[in-house]
């Protein structure tokens, strides 16, 4: 068994700007925990594979093609392969949430 502590798990560095740390990765899916603060959002982008979102804390503003909807906490949101997505936090409370995308995608999602 692995249990891995995803708020100790190391930050890396993107494009987006954001606290965004890697805590799973296998050849079927990757695990990302994003954190925002207020005002901070990911920058437009287009991934290879599905992605689907999971709010932890805090009430996220997703973008999904022309689509724009407030995630409460504990909301799921499916964004599918090469569509134009980001997310937002355009409250007052910092808001984290899971990235998983199936499968791991072998190219670099596209930033915009």
């Amino acid at each position: 068994m692995q249990i891995i502590r995803a708020l100790e798990a190391p930050e890396v560095e993107t494009p987006h700007r954001a606290s965004v740390r890697p805590i799973h990765s296998t050849e079927h899916v990757q695990v990302t925990l994003i954190t925002l603060e207020p005002g901070e959002a990911l920058r437009p982008h287009i991934t290879p594979v599905d992605a689907t979102f999971y709010v932890l804390d805090g009430e996220a503003t997703v973008e999904i093609g022309q689509e724009r909807q407030v995630a409460p906490m504990h909301s799921l949101i499916h964004s599918p392969a090469k569509i134009v997505h980001r997310v937002l936090n355009e409250g007052s409370e910092r808001v984290r949430f899971l990235v998983i995308k199936t499968p791991r995608p072998s190219d670099p999602s596209r930033i915009l």
